[in-house]
């Protein structure tokens, strides 16, 4: 049978992967040196061999370490805000354990707190969702509410109990993130909290604390906990709960019996 030659023609044709950018010490250091005068206006055009060294270290660990250090020692420095920002920005890539004391000092820095939280966000080390639970009680504001998004987004389990007790916060903005949180996490320890918060919850936050109670029925559900979804579906089905809610709750009481 002769060989199908457009389609080896077409296989010997894939493009290769971009090759990744050479950064000679000597660029990086003057680049990273451009970072302590680096503000608004300045050229961006400065820190691009910045840039090509996080594309080139994410296959080399010895490479990235190294890096990630020189960033996270940066961030200590008296550099302008919009440097830090931007190595904050750079930290999301490559950040570790290494990097996470240095973004947990700016999380009470309201110019920069909200990219040094996402760093510690999106690493995946242990020791930056503590560094973000350990600082809850030390912040307030905008930065204590980024954070407790942060805690609901990692899913963290340790931090329900501190969570649970911010719903009594005098703040809607924080007590209602609180909520979300803990419907992110959507563990039963969670579900419980909000449980009991709901009937003296305000009516600033009381459509809040619905809708988390719903993502916990759809979180344990979806992990297997039919039973337990069931009873919070149940509830939310109440005539005391927002129409969309009581909507929700039985097309999920419907899922999971079969029931219409």
């Amino acid at each position: 049978m002769p060989q199908d030659t457009n389609a080896r023609s077409r296989a010997g044709s894939a493009p290769k992967p971009p090759a990744r950018p050479d950064v000679t010490p000597a660029e990086l250091d003057t680049a990273l040196n451009a970072l302590k005068s680096y503000d608004y206006g300045s050229s961006r055009a400065a820190l691009t061999p910045i840039d090509n060294a996080v594309v080139a270290c994410l296959g080399d660990a010895r490479a990235r370490r190294t890096l990630e250090k020189r960033l996270a020692g940066l961030l200590k420095t008296d550099i302008p805000p919009v440097a830090k920002e931007y190595l904050c920005r750079k930290l999301i890539l490559i950040g570790s354990a290494d990097s996470v004391p240095a973004l947990r000092a700016l999380l009470a820095d309201k110019n920069v707190s909200h990219l040094a939280r996402s760093a510690l966000e999106h690493n995946p080390r242990p020791e930056a969702v503590r560094a973000l639970r350990e600082s809850l009680p030390k912040l307030s504001g905008p930065q204590r509410t980024g954070v407790v998004a942060s805690l609901g987004m990692r899913r963290d389990s340790a931090s329900i109990s501190a969570l649970a007790a911010l719903l009594n916060d005098s703040d809607p903005q924080t007590a209602g993130a609180a909520a979300e949180a803990l419907g992110n996490i959507g563990t039963v320890k969670a579900s419980k909290a909000l449980l009991e918060f709901q009937p003296r919850a305000p009516d600033a936050i009381f459509p809040i604390v619905a809708d988390a109670r719903l993502a916990c029925a759809e979180r344990l559900a979806s992990a297997g906990n039919r039973a337990r979804a069931l009873v919070i579906y149940e509830a939310l089905a109440s005539p005391l709960q927002p129409e969309h809610v009581r909507r929700a709750a039985r097309r999920g009481l419907s899922n999971l019996t079969g029931k219409k």
